[in-house]
């Protein structure tokens, strides 16, 4: 599923660079985003299942950290790149991922955990909640911690970089190179809460990360004009947007800890995707709020953007909901 999955976006991608017009480039996304959406679900749950608790949360963060490099690479690539070979060309360029199916085919192993579990004890998703309350609350709560991290991301980052160009009148490099410290402190952020979570457990390093993440988007948002004359204050709190989202890395151990193996991955990966497809409010609420504040451009999409800081309170308060799932053993 691994490789299916990369190879979907893979080529979804690489179509998206040859779309002849507008309705052929839209469903080529779609194409792009259904491998996207299945690559996370299957990738974590096999680094759940593969290493010991004791360093789970580690080894889910590297796996994670992809995310600010990828969203880093971007900033490059658009800021940088595409002015100089056309969108078309990194659409294509962006295909290269499906290369890792070699590899993956030829040297992954296969999770023993899943291999352990007999195949006439894997119920279906559907079936398992409806049978288990408590499972079918465990499932609820957890959906409801993806719905507001990722909430809180997308709210951040969809209009951030047209925030940083429209609204403060930064250039496309100078908006660029801001990103970028915003997801070195995220790679930073991604690579250090799983250390946080292995040592003092997922749902103190939830509520750190989170409120870290609120106090920087607060800062470029709300105080904007108290920090703007601070450049290395502002450059900081770019940097501590970036570090706070790292509580990304933390979906991984936490859903995977919270599932039985029969429906781990299905699990997973529709709480995670669920949560994904709300977002496609997100850009209207945004846009919504800035039209009904009006005054200083920076005001109105700032004051959209910074409901990202709102809903990532509502995570670091919300996984308090959720059990402990420190050293817990997948079998």
């Amino acid at each position: 599923m691994l490789s299916i999955t990369i190879v979907t976006y893979s080529v979804g991608t690489l179509l998206c660079g040859i779309a002849p017009d507008f309705t052929t480039l839209l469903l080529f996304r779609i194409v792009t985003g259904l491998g996207v959406g299945g690559e996370w679900a299957t990738g974590q749950t096999l680094v759940g299942e593969t290493f010991p608790a004791r360093m789970r949360a580690r080894f889910a963060a590297i796996m994670q950290t992809g995310a600010p490099i990828g969203v880093g690479m971007a900033a490059i690539i658009g800021g940088f790149v595409e002015p100089q070979i056309g969108w078309r060309l990194c659409f294509i360029l962006s295909a290269a991922p499906a290369l890792l199916v070699v590899f993956i085919r030829r040297h992954m192993p296969e999770s023993d955990v899943w291999l352990a579990c007999p195949r006439a004890e894997r119920p279906g998703l559907l079936a398992s909640l409806r049978s288990d309350p408590a499972l079918r609350r465990v499932f609820i709560l957890g959906l409801v911690l993806a719905i507001t991290d990722m909430s809180a991301y997308w709210f951040t980052y969809l209009w951030l970089p047209k925030y940083l160009y429209d609204s403060l009148g930064f250039s496309m490099a100078r908006s660029g190179l801001w990103i970028l410290v915003a997801q070195t402190g995220g790679l930073l952020g991604y690579l250090s809460f799983g250390v946080i979570a292995d040592a003092q457990g997922r749902r103190v390093a939830y509520s750190l990360y989170s409120f870290v993440w609120a106090v920087g988007l607060l800062s470029v948002t709300w105080f904007w004009h108290s920090i703007a004359a601070i450049p290395a204050l502002a450059l900081g709190s770019m940097f501590l947007i970036g570090l706070g989202t790292g509580n990304f890395s933390g979906y991984g151990p936490i859903l995977a800890e919270l599932f039985p193996t029969a429906i781990r991955n299905t699990a997973m990966g529709t709480a995670y995707n669920l949560a994904r497809g709300i977002q496609f409010v997100t850009p209207l609420i945004i846009t919504w709020v800035a039209a009904k504040t009006g005054g200083a451009p920076e005001r109105g999409l700032g004051y959209g953007i910074s409901i990202g800081a709102l809903f990532a309170i509502a995570t670091g308060l919300w996984v308090w909901t959720l059990p402990e799932t420190r050293g817990t053993k997948i079998a």
